[in-house]
């Protein structure tokens, strides 16, 4: 360990790129080339030269759809959010070779911080481009699934806040969120790959368009013949929801709010048990069936009554399912979903997925959507 190499280190996107130590070509973003490795082997920013449209005109281009599609992921990747970045990263070593194409060649530079900015802004912000970008993060993963077959899907519904400032086009004061923000949607699997996300105003509610976020990604799967489960919080307790999965063959954990009704079916377990207390939580579990006024029949609810020392009143949870386990491991599978939170946070604070500083809600759906691709890639 440590001796020299006679051989440089090459990658097989660029067979004329070498990684070795030079001081006067350092680059501090070397990391990007084993993303751009996997990227070519899976052939994903290509796809984007399929799905997406150039509206530009003329004949005198800098630059093609898939590098100016690349520089927008890869920057981003990197920890630069802003379009201003580009001034420094048109030169960097790393990007040119990871953008390709004209970037790659000798004394030539990546994409210009003004030819980044309107692509973002006029190209990707069409209406079939931003359709077409929230299509894409699906048919990268679909990519992945060829080589890797699913054994199981596990679908996670989650809604989060992206802070706004100034007079930014959709935004509005949310009062879960205490902020003025906008309110987007997410649909992740176990893996934490994004499915799918949508970018909302700010006082939309949390499970409003459900449907445009959930329908799509089930279509993808419909054909595979494989356990298929999906877990949501008290927002996504919706019959139309329950109706939807139970039509499509899905077991689902999802919240729910307490209630009268509800309580009245535990009332013998709220009953603080006797005997001195106990240093770890007093747990019981009850499973009944139940049935809302909305609902058009009655489904199996879990509950979750939690005993804790020095509290006076236990802790009460509820979750409606169809899943046939022990209500002690339906309970352990709904907590399964906090893993999507934390991955909504990652996105937030490696990726900036929700720094979004455009004037009008159309460019920032498409900055949403183009930064987000870092999840699926």
């Amino acid at each position: 360990m440590g001796d020299c190499q006679n051989e440089d280190l090459r990658v097989g996107f660029d067979r004329r790129l070498k990684l070795k130590f030079l001081g006067s070509q350092i680059t501090t973003d070397a990391g990007l080339l084993a993303y751009r490795e996997l990227d070519e082997t899976l052939g994903l920013t290509e796809m984007g030269a399929d799905v997406l449209t150039d509206c530009r005109l003329g004949s005198n281009k800098q630059h093609q759809l898939v590098p100016l599609l690349r520089q927008s992921i890869y920057s981003r990747l990197a920890g630069y959010e802003d379009v201003n970045d580009a001034q420094r990263l048109c030169v960097d070593p790393a990007m040119r070779h990871v953008v390709g194409g004209r970037a790659s060649q000798p004394e030539k530079q990546a994409v210009s911080t003004s030819e980044v900015g309107r692509f973002e802004t006029e190209t990707l912000s069409t209406q079939r481009n931003l359709t077409a970008l929230m299509n894409l993060s699906g048919q990268w993963i679909d990519q992945v699934h060829q080589r890797r077959p699913l054994k199981q899907l596990i679908l996670d519904m989650d809604s989060s806040v992206s802070e706004t400032y100034g007079q930014q086009q959709g935004t509005a004061y949310n009062g879960h969120f205490e902020c003025v923000c906008y309110h987007p949607l997410f649909l992740f699997n176990q893996f934490g790959d994004l499915e799918r996300a949508m970018l909302r105003r700010g006082n939309n509610a949390s499970a409003k368009f459900w449907r445009r976020v959930l329908l799509p990604v089930i279509q993808r799967y419909r054909h595979l013949d494989i356990p298929k489960f999906f877990r949501g919080d008290a927002a996504f307790a919706n019959p139309a929801l329950y109706r939807l999965l139970e039509k499509e063959g899905y077991r689902y954990a999802i919240r729910l709010k307490a209630n009268a009704v509800l309580e009245r079916e535990i009332e013998h377990l709220l009953t603080r048990p006797v005997g001195r207390p106990s240093h770890k939580p007093k747990v019981f579990y009850h499973s009944f069936s139940y049935q809302a006024k909305s609902w058009q029949r009655a489904r199996r609810v879990v509950a979750k009554i939690e005993w804790h020392a020095g509290e006076l009143f236990p802790r009460v949870g509820f979750i409606v399912t169809n899943l046939n386990q022990h209500s002690k491991n339906v309970v352990k599978f709904y907590n399964g979903r906090g893993t999507a939170e934390q991955w909504i946070k990652e996105g937030k604070n490696a990726v900036k997925w929700t720094k979004l500083s455009c004037r009008t809600f159309k460019d920032n759906q498409e900055i949403g959507k183009s930064t987000r691709l870092n999840s699926s890639h």
